[in-house]
């Protein structure tokens, strides 16, 4: 199981995420790509909270295809393009997450790869190969 570090002598995390983790020695790993909102139809909402919500359900299907869950996801980095409402991009994060927190980076940029992308994640998650 990865764990939280939570040193009492550090300032705790900003939002709804964790520092650090730290996962097991004999882990499996999963990295995935910069992964967007596209649905399985090749199609994209233009709205970024649909798009975030699309992005986190395609990270779904790619942890279960390889035997993992969202709580398996040790950190992410979230890319934004600057001027959207970040709000609704986290609420499809926390949503998808539950209870669940994980080491996190946001990064506002002016533009992603497509013009009509307005928000990207890349996923690092980490199983106990014993598991």
């Amino acid at each position: 199981m990865n764990t939280p570090l939570r040193p009492g002598h550090v300032a705790p995390p900003a939002a709804t995420y964790e520092l650090a983790m730290l996962s097991p020695a004999n882990s499996r790993l999963v990295h995935t790509a910069g992964i967007v909102g596209t649905r399985p139809d090749g199609t994209i909402a233009d709205d970024i909270g649909e798009q975030a919500a699309e992005m986190w359900r395609t990270i779904g299907a790619l942890l279960a295809e390889a035997g993992f869950e969202p709580v398996d996801i040790v950190s992410y980095t979230t890319y934004a393009v600057a001027g959207h409402d970040l709000a609704a991009v986290m609420r499809a994060r926390d949503e998808f997450f539950g209870t669940h927190r994980a080491a996190s980076t946001l990064v506002p940029v002016p533009a992603l790869a497509q013009p009509q992308w307005k928000v990207e994640v890349a996923v690092v998650a980490a199983r106990d190969s014993a598991v």
